[in-house]
């Protein structure tokens, strides 16, 4: 009887939110939008740059979902989540779902060359032995990185959710009737390209067709020359892309799709590492629109006037990713299928 008294007087399991600091502003965003507080936790560093991490409250029993983008500094970053889920654990949290918007390391993902590391494979076994329960991500770098994990599973999003009602709202009408072509970067893009593309139709954009680019690298990130499977000339461009690094390709290959007669290039990525000078060179490129989400934060101090914060006032939309986030989250901790985030209807927007 007494059992009984226990079982019923106990408090039903409960989901706490908690963030890591590479990605704060993100982080508060996905938690305004559930409607849940995030937990309470010190992450700081010691003098000599080791990780600090203190939680400050009980997680015991409680289903934990952590936010933590692998976004530069790649590697404090990761070992932050590492040290963060091996905290939880330890405090004897009942589940751990890391929610990595970005995940870092996703590009080397097979071995191109002889003695390499196959670290996107080797992050996803730190991650499972640190006791991640599930992994949530955006745009993966490629859907394979899903099968690294071998017990977890692993829900990646597609940021397109929310670029492509913003695209047809803001930037399609200026399209006038003119055609419109989606284009892959690269021939390990199109299947992304072709769902971006479907999207827009779904949104009953007519006149779309579909081109990809083919360069010839003389070494990572440096581009020489550009061919084009497709018809482009004539159309207003729109390369999709999973994340602009550095921005070079982007750049020469919007330069080129205008040089080869397209109207207008346009640009829509998830991840906006922005390295080294990017921002600049967007601004400088025949780049209109650059539409990329808030997976990983974005520096804006640059001085007024430059090329850089003249991109990132005219060029550089940000459209979160934090309502798709919550739904997640929100889908996974009720036990409501996730699968309804993964396609755009005219209604899925509100």
């Amino acid at each position: 009887n007494e059992m009984a008294e226990l079982a019923q007087s106990q408090a039903p399991i409960h989901y706490k939110l908690f963030a890591g600091s590479s990605n704060m502003e993100l982080a508060s965003k996905v938690a305004e939008c559930i409607g849940v507080p995030l937990g309470k936790a010190t992450i700081g560093r010691f003098n000599d740059g080791e990780c600090n991490i203190q939680l400050g409250e009980n997680v015991r029993n409680a289903h934990v979902f952590l936010i933590q983008s692998t976004c530069p500094p790649v590697n404090d970053a990761l070992m932050e989540l590492f040290l963060m889920v091996r905290c939880f654990r330890r405090a004897s949290a009942k589940t751990v779902t890391a929610i990595v918007p970005y995940y870092g390391y996703a590009r080397q993902d097979r071995k191109t060359t002889a003695r390499v590391p196959i670290s996107a494979s080797d992050v996803a076994m730190l991650l499972e032995a640190a006791g991640v329960d599930r992994m949530l991500s955006l745009d993966l770098h490629c859907g394979q990185i899903q099968g690294f994990f071998h017990h977890a599973p692993v829900d990646n999003l597609h940021a397109l959710i929310e670029h492509v009602p913003y695209f047809v709202k803001e930037v399609v009408p200026s399209f006038k009737d003119d055609p419109i072509a989606v284009v892959s970067p690269d021939a390990g893009g199109v299947a992304r390209a072709k769902m971006f593309m479907e999207a827009l139709s779904a949104l009953n954009v007519q006149n779309i067709s579909l081109a990809i680019t083919i360069k010839h690298r003389r070494a990572a990130g440096e581009v020489e020359a550009m061919n084009i499977v497709g018809e482009i000339k004539g159309k207003h461009c729109i390369i999709v892309d999973d994340m602009i690094d550095t921005a070079g390709t982007l750049c020469k290959s919007a330069d080129s799709l205008r040089e080869m007669g397209a109207l207008s290039v346009s640009a829509c990525a998830t991840h906006a590492l922005f390295s080294g000078t990017a921002v600049e060179k967007i601004g400088k490129s025949a780049l209109r629109h650059v539409i990329v989400s808030d997976t990983i934060p974005i520096r804006r101090d640059f001085p007024a006037g430059s090329d850089a914060e003249r991109a990132l006032r005219d060029k550089i939309k940000v459209v979160s990713c934090a309502r798709l986030l919550a739904e997640a989250i929100r889908s996974i901790h009720v036990g409501t299928s996730v699968s309804s985030l993964f396609s755009v209807t005219p209604s899925s927007h509100h």
